[in-house]
């Protein structure tokens, strides 16, 4: 789990950060504390609060019971056809359609998103 993954990406080759590598956390922690309510998104719509709940939600999902878990046909759909393009070493593509649960659209707290 601790290694790197890479991918071409516009003939340059790219290394994924991991969040089981602790240098990489390091870095990620870092890079959140140079947040501030006043950021401005490099892509997207969303605020720097609703961008780290957008973010959270994976976590309070696999960790908590605050979000339904999803059951019956939408998990089927879910395993079999949405994993595989989620759980992949390409970052995503900008404006690409996001889950419901993923949307943020009221405002959020930086510091307790954060």
């Amino acid at each position: 789990m601790g290694e790197r993954h890479a991918f071409i990406l516009h003939g340059k080759t790219i290394l994924m950060k991991n969040v089981f590598k602790e240098s990489d956390v390091k870095e990620f922690i870092v890079r959140i504390e140079k947040l501030s309510p006043e950021t401005t998104p490099n892509w997207g719509k969303m605020s720097v609060g609703q961008m780290l709940a957008h973010c959270n939600v994976t976590y309070e999902m696999a960790y908590t019971d605050k979000h339904p878990k999803p059951g019956g046909l939408k998990k089927f759909m879910l395993k079999t056809f949405v994993k595989g393009f989620l759980v992949t070493e390409k970052p995503y593509n900008k404006n690409g359609l996001t889950a419901p649960e993923f949307l943020m659209t009221e405002p959020k707290e930086f510091e307790h998103e954060k």
